[in-house]
């Protein structure tokens, strides 16, 4: 007969729960010797045991054994190896169920703030990019067509901003994620008089839960951190999406390092931007996580089922993709180049001052529907002769409206920009304060999460 044990064998990928895991346990033992469950000297004998194994994972000399399937179970063994019967006490008092509970909540609290560090990284690379470009207009786009000009510093805070918002999301998840189960045994409390509120000092927890069936089962804060890397890789798949474009031949904005392109194995030419494609692509992986989680989670009924064995694969791999996006952005974005004659060269191209004509119609009297109508004819008009508007003689402006003077040609792509100052607009004295906010925004954080 086939062996099939491997089936239910997850020691494969829980091992990195150890740290958590092994603290989750030292602390248990603490509590069982305070509230007289155990001996203290079983306690501090505990205590060592678990150190010595924490020591032989660090140093990769721990002995696994896949028949006993799991982390917890292994630890279990080898504590027993090393320090006898009494090893058998650890476990009063205790369940699987809320130990592996508590294990990844305090793995996903720790990978959090891990995370957050990695945005603001990215956030202070951002920073950096605008203020070195800090009034070089470029063409703004909607439906990928140049659509008005804008500062390229107001087009990197924009992805400050996104950026922002995947913080608070964290943040928020940390908020959830920051309970401590412990003490639910395995759906139904403890026979035992613990001390929930003392664990939850000793592991660090803000609170602790409120109900022992649902502590156990309880997976929504996984479900909340890959919802929030969901849509932070979203974020940088859209960055991801422009850095492609702009270093193409047909933009020819940017200029990414060697150390984030790479060659064709045919065309010595070619300089891909291969990074920037595979965090697009490494979305979809995210994608992917969330909905496997939600679809496990979708049809069990109270409380602990071994389908939770299946949270956390795809917690690690959302934890993983998304830490090592955040590195390669962090080492991609200081090194590119823009190529500010380019850009503001076309910032003004293509009728993209339409709308600040319109506005000049405006100034002087026209009603804005009636000066749009106009400045949508005169623009078809310089398509069909293949010229920009700045480049329209004034007699031909005035065949559209009577109100078009010398002036009209004092509108430029840097007017435009400046045009729109109102808060969260192009203008270089909005951008600049904008600019200054992000970095206090930054200080504030360094003083903690």
């Amino acid at each position: 007969m086939a062996d099939f044990s491997r089936y239910t064998v997850s020691i494969d990928y829980d091992r990195r729960l150890y740290k958590q895991d092994i603290a989750g346990s030292i602390a248990h033992a603490k509590m069982l010797a305070k509230q007289g469950i155990i001996s203290q000297e079983d306690a501090a004998q505990i205590t060592q045991g678990l150190q010595t194994i924490e020591t032989e994972i660090r140093d990769d000399k721990f002995p696994w054994d896949p028949a006993l399937e799991d982390l917890h179970m292994n630890i279990e063994s080898r504590l027993h190896t090393l320090i006898g019967a009494t090893a058998g006490r650890l476990h009063t008092a205790r369940s699987r169920n809320d130990q592996v509970a508590v294990d990844l909540r305090l793995y996903t609290k720790t990978t959090i703030v891990e995370l957050v560090k990695g945005l603001r990284g990215v956030q202070r690379a951002l920073i950096d990019l605008a203020g070195r470009h800090q009034d070089v207009v470029m063409p703004g786009y909607t439906h990928l067509q140049r659509a008005q000009p804008v500062l390229f510093a107001h087009h990197m805070l924009a992805y400050f901003e996104m950026f922002q918002r995947d913080i608070g999301r964290f943040q928020d998840c940390h908020q959830r994620t920051d309970v401590m189960p412990l003490g639910s045994g395995a759906l139904a409390g403890v026979a035992y008089q613990t001390d929930r509120e003392f664990l939850a000092v000793e592991l660090g927890f803000s609170k602790i839960s409120a109900n022992s069936m649902d502590a156990v089962s309880d997976r929504d804060f996984v479900v909340e951190f890959l919802a929030a890397a969901s849509v932070c890789m979203m974020h940088f798949s859209r960055m991801s999406e422009e850095l492609v474009l702009w270093s193409s031949g047909e933009f020819g904005f940017i200029r990414l390092s060697d150390d984030f392109t790479t060659g064709s194995s045919i065309m010595p030419q070619k300089r891909n931007p291969d990074f920037a494609e595979l965090a697009r692509g490494k979305t979809g992986r995210v994608y992917g996580d969330l909905i496997g989680l939600l679809t496990t989670l979708k049809g069990l009924p109270l409380t602990y089922n071994r389908d939770l064995q299946e949270d956390k694969e795809g917690f690690f791999d959302a934890a993983d993709t998304l830490t090592t996006t955040l590195d390669v952005f962090q080492g991609m974005l200081p090194g590119m180049k823009l190529n500010e004659e380019r850009v503001s060269s076309l910032a003004g191209e293509s009728q993209m001052l339409a709308t600040d004509l319109a506005d000049y119609l405006v100034g002087k009297g026209m009603p804005f529907r009636e000066a749009h109508g106009i400045m949508r004819e005169l623009s078809h008009h310089c398509d069909n002769w293949g010229i920009g508007l700045q480049d329209l003689p004034l007699v031909e402006y005035q065949k559209f409206s009577g109100l078009f003077q010398d002036d009209v040609y004092d509108i430029t792509a840097e007017s435009s920009a400046a045009a729109r100052d109102n808060p969260g607009g192009t203008a270089p004295v909005r951008v600049a304060a904008a600019l200054s906010d992000a970095k206090k925004i930054l200080e504030a954080a360094a003083d903690g999460f």
